[in-house]
């Protein structure tokens, strides 16, 4: 069963400001008993609450820097929560590194069985699912060639076939369906409604309202780290929409 649960989840970063110091500045500063590379701490996430269960297609939205990445990556456990809670239930499968699992200097065939053992299966599991990845993929001869020769567009075809046609638990998703040709934009929109259609949890980011609104039944508007509104799409775009343009401004602006 797939399950997402968020409690007052906060994400902070301890950064330095400066990757090196000199030694003139470190013996000035060193004086003067000042810090010569003082952390920052930068607040990605604060207090986000978020419950979804099978069936739900979540989108998230809001301006670059918003924290909608960050949530993503705290979803799918590369950042652990620095506060509150985080319950995440099922297999979770992510598109939001298209270089996570690929080796450049092997063969696209290769990169099938590499990326899709990193996600949990097996060579007996694989078996039977390679030649529908291949064909998804619609990259023919080209999976016979290192994966380095591959434009952004193909790698993205590839790693998208991979994530779904393994039937993922949960699908967390961010500017993949704005990757590629107009052909395979509406090919991924038209496997992900499948993907929902069978009680599968997807988180989606996008800047295309468009997408949010055609592929999710929630959305969620972000600003700096925390959410501002939750709910239906028509209701929480249109807010975002006003935000940006003004009060003037509708869903059919977006």
């Amino acid at each position: 069963m797939a399950k997402i649960e968020l409690n007052g989840v906060g994400l902070t970063f301890t950064v330095h400001p400066h990757k090196r110091v000199s030694l003139k500045e470190y013996l000035v500063r060193g004086l003067f008993r000042r810090s010569v590379n003082p952390p920052l701490a930068v607040h990605a996430l604060a207090g986000v609450n978020l419950k979804a269960g099978p069936g739900s297609r979540v989108g998230v939205i809001g301006h670059n820097g918003a924290g909608k990445s960050s949530l993503l990556r705290l979803l799918a456990g590369i950042y652990p929560p620095t506060a509150g809670d985080r319950v995440v239930e099922g297999r979770v499968c992510s598109l939001f590194d298209i270089s996570l699992g690929f080796e450049p200097e092997a063969t696209g065939w290769d990169n099938i069985a590499y990326r899709s053992y990193l996600q949990g299966e097996t060579p007996a599991t694989l078996k039977g699912k390679v030649d529908a990845i291949a064909a998804f993929t619609e990259l023919g001869e080209f999976l016979n060639v290192p994966v380095r020769h591959y434009s952004a567009g193909m790698l993205m075809r590839l790693a998208f076939s991979i994530a779904t046609t393994i039937d993922p638990e949960i699908l967390l998703v961010d500017e993949v369906l704005a990757v590629g040709d107009l052909a395979f934009q509406q090919k991924a929109q038209a496997r992900m409604k499948e993907m929902m259609a069978s009680a599968r949890l997807m988180v989606l980011v996008a800047h295309d309202l468009t997408t949010i609104r055609n592929m999710c039944n929630r959305v969620l508007w972000m600003e700096h780290g925390a959410v501002v509104k939750d709910g239906p799409p028509a209701e929480v775009i249109d807010a975002y929409v006003r935000s940006v343009k003004g009060p003037s401004a509708g869903v059919k602006a977006a």
